[in-house]
């Protein structure tokens, strides 16, 4: 459970606004969309290669 003190003056759009990054950092809403719909072990090491290549390649990259 995420609890987010409300100081005093403080408007609550920033508290909301504070309430959604520490929600957001937990990643409660990225694993509830991966648990959706099953996904095969090879798929996901397949995909996790795949952006490791990329990553890599970003940083080969000269740039101009």
């Amino acid at each position: 459970m995420i609890i987010i003190n409300v100081k005093d003056g403080e408007s609550l759009d920033k508290a909301l606004k504070r309430f959604k990054k520490k929600f957001e950092k937990t990643g409660v809403l990225r694993e509830l969309r991966s648990r959706q719909a099953f996904e095969k072990k090879s798929i996901t090491r397949r995909h996790e290669i795949k952006h490791a290549i990329y990553k890599q390649n970003m940083n080969l990259e000269p740039t101009v």
